[in-house]
């Protein structure tokens, strides 16, 4: 058996040449926790059973065709991706997750629950390490679909959203990160009115700017509206080809895994008509490391991990069948 997987292998090498993870000398933080809903959930719901279906094109527990913007984060940092905190990792999101506490899946306080639970079990606050906060998506559809959505006033519902969102803030600054990196409220999904996220977004501002955060807190916001309007303007300017396939409401032809295009999504912006691509992450990565003048070193491309997490695929059918044959005999 050890002969035919060293043969698996050595073939998947020969399919993609892999290069290093990238990863600084001395990377900007020492620790990386995560938190928010679906674009940056590694797992947790898949954990569950529930969405990121690999037979849908989901690779490894994401809501993408591979790792997103926290896992490049990550892997520059470190050189690994982020781990669910079902599987004992750091990263707490959950794909579905709202920053209103109006679902049964953990929002945004509540994540951070969770985590203080880990930390009182023994844990402690790496007031050097860099958390981040990824919330809104599912809030903003809400208050879009109204009272299908059991929102009656979309006003304050996102308001609430916004309130919430920097109650999470405030109470990751009092438990001790003072480095936080907080991402505001995206266009939900094609179709979606981007009146409601600019109203979120103002209502974040305001919320943010009540908190009394400690001297030494680091907030740094992140605008998904600003980098989802450059990328769609000039998408050469980050290294993707133009023009982009954009999302188009009930056209799914306009989306990567409507045109069945993964595991690659060459020139997609949208993987299923919600989450971006892997390439679009990748966007992410490289936008926010020189925004915030994180010094992190470049990842591979995405086409690159689609080849790696296919060879690994192989590697792992190939042991189940000859576990199966083992039984049998």
């Amino acid at each position: 058996m050890i002969e035919r997987v060293a043969a698996v292998l050595c073939a998947a090498a020969m399919t993609v040449a892999v290069p290093a993870a990238a990863q600084t000398s001395v990377p900007p933080f020492s620790s990386l926790t995560v938190f928010g809903d679906s674009l940056v959930d590694a797992g947790n719901i898949r954990k569950l059973g529930l969405g990121a279906d690999p037979a849908l094109g989901y690779v490894d527990g994401r809501f993408t065709n591979g790792y997103d913007y926290t896992d490049l984060l990550s892997f520059a940092m470190y050189g690994t991706p982020t781990v669910a905190s079902l599987n004992g990792g750091s990263n707490f999101a959950y794909g579905g997750a709202r920053a209103t506490p109006t679902t049964p899946i953990p929002d945004a306080l509540e994540q951070v629950a969770l985590y203080k639970a880990v930390l009182d079990k023994g844990g402690k606050v790496d007031p050097n390490g860099l958390y981040v906060l990824n919330f809104g998506g599912n809030d903003v559809f809400a208050a879009v679909k109204g009272a299908d959505a059991g929102v009656s006033d979309p006003d304050a519902f996102l308001r609430a959203a916004a309130q919430n969102y920097a109650a999470a803030v405030d109470a990751l600054n009092k438990l001790g990160a003072r480095n936080i990196l907080l991402t505001g409220f995206p266009v939900a999904t094609e179709g979606t009115p981007l009146a409601y996220s600019i109203k979120a977004e103002i209502a974040l501002g305001e919320e943010l700017a009540k908190l009394k955060l400690a001297a030494d807190t680091k907030l740094m916001r992140y605008s998904y509206l600003d980098f989802f309007g450059r990328v769609q303007a000039n998408p050469a300017a980050f290294g993707l080809p133009a023009p982009l396939i954009l999302p188009e409401d009930k056209k799914p032809l306009t989306t990567c895994q409507g045109a069945g295009a993964f595991p690659a999504c060459a020139g997609y912006f949208s993987f299923d008509g919600t989450h971006p691509t892997a390439a679009i992450h990748q966007a992410l990565f490289n936008d926010i490391n020189s925004k915030f003048g994180f010094g992190l070193s470049a990842v591979p491309e995405p086409a690159t991990w689609a080849m790696l997490l296919l060879g690994f695929a192989t590697v792992g059918a190939t042991l189940r069948r000859d576990r199966r044959r083992r039984v049998v005999a």
